[in-house]
């Protein structure tokens, strides 16, 4: 919770700005969460260098899997392996929930992105439209 101030920067980074109040409740409901996990990267120079948010629930369509719902790695930070470290870190965590694989999506502008994940081992699989409501 120490960190939330911090987390809401990077979450800005990532594109989605946020409060440090803000962020406390959100880091509240996944700490509160057994099927969910936030590592974060600590560095000696520039303190909290990046967080992964991750997941994993129970499908029906496929074996159970985690997903990776929000990586950042401030921008100072990138290309230092901090983002290998910390999806290297989601991954245990998800073995450790009997999960068989690991997802994330990635929204289409983010190349850079997709070839972090390619060069740590996920395959591009499939393409899609996200949808959303408000509720």
């Amino acid at each position: 919770m120490t960190d939330a101030e911090r987390i809401a920067q990077l979450a800005g980074q990532l594109g989605y700005p946020t409060s440090a109040k803000e962020m406390k409740v959100r880091l509240k409901e996944v700490f509160k969460d057994k099927d969910a996990a936030c590592f974060v990267a600590d560095s000696r120079e520039s303190g909290l260098a990046g967080w992964i948010h991750v997941s994993t629930t129970p499908l029906l369509e496929v074996e159970r899997r985690a997903e990776v719902n929000g990586l950042v790695v401030d921008e100072r930070a990138r290309s230092r392996r901090v983002g290998a470290m910390l999806l290297a870190a989601a991954e245990k965590w998800a073995r450790g929930k009997r999960c068989k694989s690991m997802s994330v999506r990635s929204n289409v502008l983010r190349e850079r992105a997709h070839g972090f994940y390619l060069r740590n081992g996920y395959e591009h699989y499939k393409t899609q439209k996200a949808f959303r409501k408000e509720l």
